[in-house]
C-alpha cells in the first residue's frame, strides 16, 4: 500500500480589495471572509492582506502596528518609493487580517472603487503585499490573488521577484471572481495602441499606461494556477461569448484552469435560528414560512394572502442578471396569473425605472425596493416562494443557494454557477431543487415560471421540492476542502512548471 503523501501547503495568504466583515462591497468580499474562516478550521494558517479603507471601523477592531514605514517600489523615477505602514487584527477564528496603511490612496477615499487612478491604488496594494512578505511580515506557501486588482502579483513573482530568496519560492493562484472585469479599461473595445500584450514591464505605477493594462490578461499568463467561481463557468470562459477576449488565451493555459463552487456560510444562514426572520423552522416545519411570507407581503405592502404565489428577485440590478428579461416577462406573468413579486437591491437606474412601472401598473401584486439592503433579503428567503435569476452569465452567484437553504425555490438560467447549483426538477423521480431554462429569451424564462406556477398547486410536490432544495450541501467546508487539493496542484506546478498536467494529483481540471 502507498502511502499518502502528506500536503506540502500549510499556509495560505489571501489578497485581496475587501474582505467581510471589515470591507464588503460585493461577492467577492464574502467569500474571502468565509473562505479564510474554514480554512483555518480546516488546519491551515490562513492571512488575509486588504487595504485599510477609510471606511474600516478601527474601534470596533482594534489593529495593532506590524510594520511601519514599509517603503513600497513605484518604478516611477522621480517618487521611486511609496511609504505604507501595516497593521494587524486576529479575529475569533484564528485568520490573521493583514491591512495595508495609506493616507492618500486608502484612507482619504470614501468609497472602495470608482477612481480613475484605481489601477494605482491596487498596484499600490499588490507590490504591498509583496513587500511585506519579502520582508517577512506573513511568509506564505501560497499566494491567492483574487480578480484583476491583485492578479498583478503573478507577473511581479515570475518578474521583478524572480530571483527573490523568498518570494521565488512561493506559487501563486488567481481567482476569476468575474472575467467581464479586467481593469478599468474597456477591454471590449481597446485600441490597438492601448492593447496590452500582458508580459511587457508595467513601469511607473504612476504613468497613464497603468490605466490601460490589462491585469486579468497578465494574472492568467503568469499563475500557477488559475481557477473561477464555478465549474461551468470555467468551461464557459474558454468561449467567445462568456470569454470576454480572453477565450483564445484561457483556451491555450487551459491546462492550468479549473473551477471550484463558492460556498454559504450555513451556521449564519440557517432558517432554524435565523433572527432575522419572524418565525423559525426548520424541513420538517416548513408550514411555518407562511408566517414569514404574511410578514413580507406585509413588508411590501402588497395583497396578504397564504395561497397566492411570490416571486422575488434579490440583487445587484444588471443587464448580467438579466433583470431587462425579468421586468418583461413579469409583466405579461402578473396580466395572466394571480402572483406577486418582490425585489432588493439596488443598480442600473434604467432598470431600475423598469421596477417603478411594474409597481405603478400592479400595486396589489409588486412591492419594490430599489436600494442596498442586507437585512431584508433574509424575510425573502424565509417567505418568497420562488427566487429569480434569469443570468445573462454568473460566475457562481449565490442567492439561488442562500434561497434554497431557506425553502425558495430558485428559476435560473442554467449558465456558470447557477448550472452548478440547481438541479432541475423532476416530477416523476422528485428529484432535483429548483427549474433551469436553456435560452436567454423571454419564452424560455416564462415557460418555467409557469410551470412552477402549476406545480406550486400541488402541495405534496412542491413541498417535496422544498425539501430537497433546502437538504442540498454547498457549505464553505466542502469548498475549502476543494480549494485545500487546489493549493497542492498550484505548488506542484510552481515546483514543476514543465510537467504533465493530467499526471498530477488532486482536482480535476477541464
Amino acid at each position: 500500500m502507498t502511502a499518502k503523501k502528506s500536503p506540502k501547503v500549510h499556509k495560505i495568504l489571501l489578497v485581496a480589495t475587501e474582505a467581510q466583515p471589515y470591507v464588503s462591497v460585493g461577492g467577492a468580499g464574502s467569500v474571502i471572509g468565509h473562505l479564510s474562516t474554514a480554512l483555518t478550521a480546516l488546519g491551515y494558517e490562513v492571512a488575509v492582506f486588504i487595504p485599510k479603507f477609510g471606511l474600516i471601523d478601527e474601534q470596533k477592531y482594534p489593529m495593532k502596528m506590524v510594520m511601519e514605514g514599509l517603503s513600497v517600489p513605484t518604478d516611477d523615477s522621480v517618487n521611486p518609493e511609496l511609504v505604507c505602514n501595516v497593521k494587524s487584527y486576529e479575529n475569533g477564528s484564528g485568520v490573521k487580517v493583514f491591512f495595508l496603511e495609506n493616507q492618500e490612496y486608502f484612507e482619504k477615499r470614501a468609497n472602495v472603487y470608482g477612481y480613475s487612478d484605481d489601477p494605482t491604488r491596487f498596484l499600490i496594494l499588490s507590490r504591498g503585499a509583496l513587500e511585506f512578505v519579502r520582508r517577512g511580515g506573513f511568509i506564505p506557501d501560497v499566494i491567492h490573488c483574487n480578480d484583476w486588482h491583485a492578479a498583478s502579483i503573478p507577473f511581479y513573482l515570475k518578474t521583478v521577484y524572480k530571483n527573490d530568496p523568498v518570494l521565488k519560492n512561493i506559487s501563486s493562484l488567481l481567482t476569476i471572481h468575474n472575467l467581464a472585469y479586467q481593469g478599468t479599461f474597456d477591454h471590449r473595445h481597446v485600441s490597438e495602441m492601448n492593447y496590452d500584450d500582458g508580459k511587457s514591464v508595467i513601469g511607473s505605477i504612476f504613468s497613464d499606461r497603468a490605466s490601460t493594462l490589462n491585469y486579468m490578461r497578465r494574472g492568467i499568463i503568469f499563475a500557477d494556477a488559475v481557477n473561477t467561481v464555478s465549474k461551468t463557468y470555467s468551461k464557459e470562459i474558454l468561449t467567445p461569448e462568456f470569454g470576454e477576449g480572453l477565450d483564445k488565451l484561457l483556451s491555450e493555459l487551459k491546462g492550468k484552469l479549473f473551477g471550484i463552487v463558492n460556498g454559504v456560510d450555513y451556521e449564519e444562514f440557517d432558517p432554524v435560528t435565523d433572527k432575522l426572520i419572524p418565525r423559525n423552522f426548520d424541513a420538517g416545519s416548513i408550514e411555518l414560512r407562511a408566517e414569514n411570507k404574511k410578514a413580507l407581503q406585509k413588508e411590501f405592502d402588497i395583497s396578504v394572502h397564504p395561497d397566492k404565489m411570490v416571486f422575488a428577485f434579490v440583487g445587484r440590478l444588471d443587464f448580467m442578471k438579466g433583470v431587462d428579461l425579468l421586468t418583461t416577462v413579469m409583466h405579461h406573468v402578473l396580466k395572466e396569473y394571480d402572483v406577486q413579486f418582490v425585489e432588493i437591491g439596488a443598480g442600473d437606474w434604467s432598470l431600475t425605472e423598469r421596477l417603478n412601472n411594474l409597481k405603478a401598473e400592479f400595486p396589489t401584486q409588486v412591492g419594490i425596493h430599489p436600494y442596498p439592503n442586507f437585512t431584508l433579503p433574509r424575510l425573502v428567503f424565509g417567505g418568497a416562494d420562488c427566487i429569480l435569476y434569469p443570468s445573462r452569465f454568473e460566475p457562481c452567484g449565490i442567492v439561488q443557494i442562500e434561497a434554497m437553504r431557506y425553502g425558495a425555490i430558485p428559476i435560473v438560467r442554467n449558465v456558470g454557477g447557477l448550472a452548478d447549483t440547481v438541479e432541475n426538477f423532476d416530477t416523476l423521480k422528485q428529484t432535483g431543487t429548483g427549474f433551469l431554462f436553456n435560452e436567454f429569451n423571454e419564452f424560455s424564462l416564462f415557460g418555467k415560471i409557469i410551470r412552477a406556477i402549476e406545480l406550486f398547486k400541488n402541495k405534496e410536490l412542491w413541498r417535496n421540492l422544498q425539501l430537497n432544495a433546502m437538504k442540498a450541501d454547498y457549505s464553505w467546508d466542502f469548498s475549502a476542502r476543494e480549494y485545500g487539493k487546489l493549493y497542492e496542484t498550484t505548488n506542484n506546478f510552481h515546483e514543476n512548471p514543465h510537467v504533465s498536467f493530467s499526471s498530477l494529483e488532486g482536482l480535476t481540471n477541464l
